[in-house]
């Protein structure tokens, strides 16, 4: 076998495994995004790029810093939350990074050591079963390559192309279309807007300040007029008092929103972490922290070996289920209009603001 281990996905799932693994494995790190000699890379992934206290916990425990190349204004320490349903807002304190998150990936990819082989701007295509694992085929400048490896990792996200192929029963998710459209702007918003409207979506809406720039997202249902349930959230946004002039780009990509049995750790010969493996938030849609978590608990259980690696994986991210679990349950009191109503009312944990909004 040429590699012991390939894994299909850059992003902070697989940087942080192939950072992880044992160096006595041959380690081959695919992603078709060139996140080391990317200068000119426009390709980057479609999130808000906000770094949450869960993500930021995990990053301290596996001993590493942010450095401030990666962070951008303004720094966020307040959630605003909008109910378009019920007409009502209130403020909550929580505290992001807010960062590039192209930039993110290429840190986390910088810190993965030489003995691990680069395959950047190369697309994974297809594999097919040889002894003791898969060959795989992946594509670079119009050229097939193929390589065999003995187990094979999906970090390639919601659309995970591996997981497709090896497992295409599981592949009937729940899942969304995340749109973004960056905006310039007169003015910089000092909190992350968390936006509820049932008439855009059945999950949620967001907006960001960026260097700059204002970021407007939302997680649509792919199969219900997804453009246009898009620009009536940014026609309500107008008509609410937000500001905004020119766009300046528009990015999209599959969301994955985890229902029961929608997890997948693999087989004797695969494994699936972060997002591919159904490993994300599905009240908030957060996804770093489960990115990195997944990703050291395989790296933990592929270290002390290959043979039997997927009982020790399992059990290592059942904490990580249970917890998706939870926030599978507390789901309801957030997405339901009645019950946000209720809560947004209260005041609970809410947090005065001293200025005017």
């Amino acid at each position: 076998m040429a590699y012991d281990i390939a894994i299909v996905g850059a992003g902070p799932a697989g940087a942080t495994l192939a950072r992880l693994l044992n160096p006595n494995y041959k380690v081959l790190l695919l992603d078709k995004r060139d996140l080391v000699e990317g200068e000119n890379e426009k390709r980057s992934k479609c999130c808000g790029g906000l770094l949450a206290p869960d993500a930021q916990h995990m990053l301290g425990k596996m001993g590493l810093a942010v450095p401030t190349s990666i962070l951008v204004d303004p720094q966020l320490f307040l959630v605003r939350t909008i109910d378009f349903d019920n007409l009502t807002e209130q403020f909550y304190q929580r505290f992001y990074f807010n960062m590039d998150r192209k930039r993110f990936d290429e840190w986390l990819v910088s810190l993965v050591p030489e003995s691990v082989d680069m395959a950047m701007g190369c697309r994974f295509t297809s594999l097919s079963e040889a002894k003791e694992g898969y060959e795989i085929a992946f594509l670079h400048d119009n050229k097939i390559y193929t390589e065999k490896v003995k187990l094979i990792v999906g970090a390639d996200g919601a659309w995970s192309n591996v997981r497709k192929q090896l497992f295409p029963q599981s592949f009937n998710m729940r899942k969304y279309i995340s749109i973004q459209e960056w905006f310039e702007t007169d003015e910089t918003i000092p909190y992350y807007g968390a936006i509820f409207d049932s008439d855009v979506t059945d999950f949620y809406s967001w907006t960001i300040s960026k260097d700059g720039l204002l970021i407007i997202g939302s997680a649509l249902d792919p199969n219900k007029e997804a453009n246009e349930k898009f620009e009536l959230l940014k026609s309500n946004l107008r008509e609410y008092g937000f500001r905004f002039g020119k766009r300046v780009k528009r990015e999209g990509a599959y969301l994955l929103r985890p229902r029961k049995g929608d997890t997948l750790t693999g087989n004797d010969h695969c494994a699936f972490i972060g997002e591919a493996g159904g490993f994300i938030s599905p009240s908030s849609a957060e996804g770093l922290s489960y990115a990195m978590k997944s990703a050291y608990a395989l790296a933990m259980s592929l270290n002390d070996g290959l043979d039997g690696f997927q009982k020790r994986y399992r059990k290592r991210v059942s904490s990580l289920k249970t917890n998706i679990m939870l926030k599978r349950m507390k789901s309801p009191a957030m997405y339901n209009r009645t019950l946000r109503n209720v809560a947004m009312k209260s005041g609970l944990m809410s947090s005065k603001v001293l200025f005017e909004s």
